[in-house]
């Protein structure tokens, strides 16, 4: 497995495993601590792991957490996914960049996303797994949404969506949730 630095968005990592196949399928190992300690990450901070079930043209997303935020590595274990990052860190030096990845079951390809970061995916085929491993227990209370769409955003979503939840489809634009954090 190796990591490499995400230009666009500092303190991000794409973790590459190398999956070994045979007439069985694959074997290949998603998450080695190594790995992630070798980019200055603590292997044991993460605390909760995920899963979402999407089909083709779901979209979830853009979200990230108020208060010290929420640092996470994102992994699609089935299927497709169009996977988006958008540095929200007011003083990091990649402030406002985007990061787009394809992640999929094939390659098991993971993003880590630092705290601070908005992050939304669609799902590309009919069936996408995505598998998250996060920094710190959900509090519902500190959720924050931005709408997907958002024009200062630019996000060039592949398909057209075909569902996302109520709380995605009446999320603020940037401007709004900037505006209401300084406040």
């Amino acid at each position: 497995m190796k990591a490499t630095e995400v230009p666009e968005i500092a303190g991000a990592y794409l973790f590459e495993p190398t999956p070994y196949a045979d007439e069985r399928g694959f074997f290949c190992r998603t998450f080695d601590a190594d790995v992630v300690r070798s980019v200055g990450l603590d292997p044991h901070a993460f605390v909760q792991d995920s899963v979402s079930r999407s089909v083709r043209g779901v979209l979830r997303g853009m979200h990230l957490r108020s208060g010290a935020g929420e640092a996470k590595l994102v992994r699609c274990s089935y299927g497709k996914i169009f996977d988006v990052v958008v540095d929200l860190r007011p003083n990091s030096p990649t402030y406002c960049n985007r990061a787009f990845f394809e992640l999929s079951g094939e390659t098991q390809k993971t993003v880590y996303i630092p705290a601070g970061c908005a992050h939304g995916f669609q799902a590309l085929t009919e069936v996408a797994d995505t598998s998250y491993r996060i920094d710190r227990q959900h509090d519902p209370s500190e959720d924050v949404t931005i709408a997907f769409d958002d024009p200062e955003l630019a996000i060039p979503w592949p398909l057209p969506v075909t569902s996302m939840s109520q709380r995605d489809r009446e999320a603020p634009s940037l401007a709004e949730v900037l505006k209401h954090k300084e406040g």
